[in-house]
């Protein structure tokens, strides 16, 4: 079962081809035992002192809320892509996206009234921190995000309405965090590994490389390369539950793959970034590796 995501109005179907059954085993069975070793308990951790960042004030039906948005260089930074691209993903799915960020737990404080309150410390990426200083827009997604997140973390109702605190940059003290000390596994470099035969002769479309990555325990980013294209016009992309196939426009590029993971195509989202010359493929997961 397939089902095709569109990047541009101009884009048409790219035509299936067969897989090659051993590499797809021999690929499923090193992604299942890299997905394992990410997934597995004994996974150590590292210990950060977040710097602090700014402070927002909120409530919920307890009373004063705050939240300090903190930095750390040990946070994994997001996927580098302008504010036109990330606004396209989150257009069409929020979920699309993810910016790496640790909650930490609640404590008690007193505000400047000393009236009693809670914090927490959300931190994220050192370097997407000082992004973030310069845009309005990342701001506001990630105040959004760390809101949304310690809801969901603590069975919180936050007012989704904030303010900013002018003059100080947290609230009582920042306490040390413990985080997975593991980057993002790396499935693998598929340049030439599980794909089909491009249509055509030997001097027919390339097949550009793609690195996939495990972005998030339910989520699968997939990177393409293509140096020769300035975008997304005219491509095709088409995403089955355990397919991938791209192609270019004047028949420049063809890549047919299998992915090694099952992925909800129906929710998968995909962004050309211009700088890099890449397409990415956001693509959630159906069910991880037992």
């Amino acid at each position: 079962m397939r089902d095709s995501k569109l990047l541009a109005p101009e884009l048409s179907e790219a035509e299936a081809m067969g897989a090659e059954a051993a590499r797809f085993e021999e690929l499923l069975l090193q992604a299942s035992k890299e997905l394992q070793q990410a997934q597995t308990p004994r996974a150590e951790s590292t210990q950060i002192q977040p710097q602090p960042g700014f402070c927002i004030k909120t409530h919920s039906a307890e009373g004063k809320v705050f939240i300090n948005i903190c930095h750390s260089p040990s946070i994994p930074a997001p996927v580098d892509m302008t504010e036109d691209e990330l606004l396209q993903i989150l257009e069409e799915d929020q979920a699309g996206f993810r910016i790496p960020m640790s909650l930490g737990e609640p404590h008690a404080e007193l505000d400047a009234k000393g009236q009693g309150c809670t914090a927490y410390d959300v931190a994220v990426n050192s370097d997407f921190y000082r992004r973030m200083q310069n845009s309005d827009f990342l701001r506001e997604l990630v105040v959004t995000i760390a809101r949304e997140g310690l809801e969901d973390k603590y069975g919180l109702q936050l007012n989704p309405e904030w303010r900013l605190l002018k003059n100080r940059t947290f609230l009582g003290s920042i306490s040390q965090q413990n985080i997975r000390s593991q980057r993002r596994p790396k499935i693998q470099e598929l340049g030439d590994l599980c794909t089909a035969a491009s249509p055509g002769t030997e001097a027919g479309p390339e097949k550009p490389h793609l690195n996939l990555w495990l972005e998030a325990p339910d989520l699968l980013l997939a990177e393409i390369d293509l140096p020769k294209l300035d975008g997304a016009r005219e491509l095709s992309l088409e995403i089955g539950e355990n397919r991938l196939v791209v192609g270019g426009p004047q028949r420049l590029y063809h890549l047919d793959i299998c992915v090694p993971l099952r992925v909800k195509a129906e929710e998968s989202r995909a962004a050309f970034h211009r700088k890099r010359k890449q397409l990415m493929v956001f693509m959630p997961l159906l069910s991880l590796p037992s």
